[in-house]
């Protein structure tokens, strides 16, 4: 029963943090940490990845709509070689050329940066480094464009933003929102095209640790735990999404640079009590 009560406050947190700029994968290694939470299969880094489960769900239905529409226009513009000036076969190839670079660097550098990055003192460092960056960004983003104004260079740039996120305590959602307001895009539509690209990078890496948890590659996986973790992800999941898209009409980032700030500095001052 620790182990699902665990996994539930984990798969709580993965929901939130994953789609609030404050780093799911940073929460992951702090708080067991913190709680004095040695279950080695909870503080996993497969464990962390399988509950994007939930968070990929959560992607899914919430921009169900849109994905509805994008994925038979890209298709049309590859068929026809060209966009037609619709702006769902560009935006479709936009969001394409956005996941290449992290697809790529988690193929070439996912081992190694698992092996050798995942300390709790290096997070903390990384949630003040992304801070600055969020801070930045909000601060000096243009905001002069929509999403179908984003250009392909522009996406490019995201993306290979996206792959600092295998740092954990970077935050994907956070460096991808602070590139796409660096882009030229307004708060919400850089919280949109986040959301949006991360779905296909999020589900190649749900299947490919759910290949090594089947192939019993992470001591400890049982059924239990790993359902109740994923329906919670889902569940806070779909909170957050829609209350950041809401938050960010109207108000900057500066809570959560707020928030990470404080965070790492608990963190600090934990690892210098102890």
């Amino acid at each position: 029963m620790e182990q699902v009560f665990q996994a539930l406050v984990m798969g709580i947190v993965q929901g939130l943090t994953e789609f609030l700029p404050i780093s799911s994968s940073g929460h992951h290694i702090i708080l067991p940490y913190v709680l004095g939470w040695d279950d080695p299969f909870i503080s996993s880094l497969a464990f962390s990845v399988v509950l994007h489960a939930g968070t990929l769900a959560a992607l899914l239905v919430y921009f169900r709509h849109d994905w509805r529409r994008l994925i038979p226009a890209g298709l049309a513009a590859l068929r026809d070689r060209s966009f037609r000036d619709e702006p769902d076969r560009r935006l479709a190839w936009l969001i394409v050329t956005a996941t290449v670079p992290a697809a790529v660097v988690a193929v070439l550098f996912n081992d190694v940066i698992e092996e050798n990055v995942r300390q709790v003192g290096l997070v903390a460092l990384m949630l003040v480094i992304g801070a600055a960056i969020l801070w930045l960004a909000d601060r000096w983003g243009p905001r002069t464009h929509l999403i179908h104004g984003l250009t392909f260079r522009g996406a490019l740039g995201i993306g290979s933003a996206q792959a600092l996120a295998l740092f954990p305590g970077v935050s994907r959602s956070g460096i991808s929102m602070s590139a796409g307001l660096f882009a030229g895009l307004d708060r919400a539509d850089a919280a949109r095209f986040s959301f949006l690209m991360a779905t296909p990078i999020t589900g190649m890496a749900v299947v490919y640790e759910s290949v090594k948890l089947l192939l019993g590659e992470a001591a400890g996986a049982e059924l239990a735990p790993l359902v109740v973790g994923v329906a919670a992800s889902f569940a806070s999941g779909m909170l957050a999404i829609a209350v950041l898209l809401r938050f960010v009409r109207t108000r900057s980032f500066g809570v959560f640079v707020t928030y990470r700030l404080v965070l790492a500095i608990g963190v600090f001052v934990f690892l210098l009590a102890r």
